[in-house]
């Protein structure tokens, strides 16, 4: 006697449709850049110096890269020392941010996140993918809930064969 079975593969016709963050990653290498190797004996921004530092750095070398500014010294160093830097920087850099590499990363994914066409999740049950091979923020996470909140049927967290419920329509 013969059994046959029949393998029904329900995540798959669930329904559910996955948001993956990971696919909103920009790839593209993170640099940061500190203005305290430009001060001073540590202390001050003398902008005679700077200026000329500005004029004659190869500034080709961040090419491609997203870059963010910092000031890791206890100095006070002007606005204009900042801008300068804005200048030559951006027409190489993907992007450019004043702060830490959290900061960074932060301003990356907003952009990123808002590409979404979110429409397309009108009424449909979506899973925001939990795990992930870089470390996405929790910013991130929260702001892709705000969002789909507008419009999906319901919200789960983790993968679609073990989820969280995050959020169901009331019809």
């Amino acid at each position: 006697m013969e059994i046959q079975e029949n393998i029904v593969n329900k995540v798959a016709s669930s329904g559910l449709i996955t948001l993956d963050l990971e696919a909103y990653y920009n790839q593209a290498e993170r640099v940061v850049y500190d203005i305290k190797d430009n001060l001073f004996h540590g202390l001050m921004l003398r902008e005679k110096d700077f200026r000329e530092f500005i004029k004659t750095h190869d500034w080709s070398q961040y090419a491609g890269k997203n870059v963010a500014i910092i000031c890791s010294a206890d100095a006070i160093v002007p606005t204009w020392a900042y801008m300068l830097l804005s200048n030559r920087l951006s027409p190489h850099v993907y992007e450019l941010v004043f702060g830490s590499l959290e900061t960074l990363e932060a301003v990356l994914l907003s952009k990123a996140l808002a590409k979404i066409d979110f429409n397309a999740y009108l009424n449909e049950r979506v899973v925001v993918k939990g795990c992930a091979d870089i470390d996405i923020p929790v910013f991130a996470y929260v702001e892709i809930t705000r969002q789909l909140s507008k419009v999906a049927k319901s919200i789960m967290y983790g993968e679609p064969c073990s989820t969280v419920p995050i959020f169901k329509r009331k019809d």
